[in-house]
């Protein structure tokens, strides 16, 4: 079965095993999820458990809104997902970060920070070319192509708005899980800002 919950990004740091080994690890907040809505094949075409996390005021939300986590009995949630291939669960049912123990392999799901707009040698790592007095070509993007299309082809390198996309890491080890604190430490860095959305589920390409 597909464990899965939605929590913080908090930061990085960094614990020692028994042996001294250094391992650094991203510390995400996961408070316990509320199941909103089980939807199943009958009504919906496909199976998924949909879950909210993070309260936030009931002024900051409509009506339907409202109406839909009444039903789990819960307050408004800033954040609803899905998850796939999770079993058993009703509505109101929590998701914790007891589900998880140490050693797990997961997909970590965040969106990355924005750069804005950025030229090519941020954006893509090339090279620049000379910075010397009488160099007309510092950092710009380089050739158009070829004169015969009299255009320039689909995904020529340019400037442009850089981060903010939706990045899966996959195959990620849960370090250690701390249910006291409602906290997850997972090796290595995560897409993201801090505060920002993390989703944790089970990788689908675990060795």
């Amino acid at each position: 079965m597909t464990k899965g919950i939605l929590g913080k990004k908090v930061g990085m740091t960094q614990i020692f095993t028994e042996t001294g080994e250094l391992i650094p690890v991203t510390v995400v907040e996961a408070a316990a999820n509320v199941v909103l809505q089980v939807k199943t094949v009958a009504t919906d075409g496909y199976e998924a458990v949909q879950v909210g996390f993070d309260d936030k005021r009931e002024v900051l939300s409509n009506k339907p809104a409202k109406g839909h986590v009444a039903k789990a009995n819960t307050a408004p949630k800033r954040f609803i997902r899905e998850f796939k291939n999770i079993e058993g669960l009703e509505v109101g049912a929590e998701l914790t970060v007891e589900q998880f123990e140490a050693g797990d392999v997961v997909d970590v799901t965040g969106t990355t920070k924005g750069k804005g707009f950025q030229g090519v040698i941020k954006r893509y790592g090339q090279s620049r070319g000379p910075m010397s007095h009488g160099s007309r070509y510092h950092r710009r993007p380089g050739s158009m192509g070829p004169v015969a299309p009299n255009r320039v082809f689909k995904n020529k390198h340019l400037a442009g708005r850089m981060g903010g996309n939706r990045v899966t890491v996959q195959n990620l080890v849960v370090v250690q899980v701390v249910p006291e604190k409602n906290v997850i430490l997972v090796k290595g860095n995560i897409p993201g800002a801090k505060k920002s959305l993390i989703t944790i589920k089970s990788a689908v390409k675990a060795k």
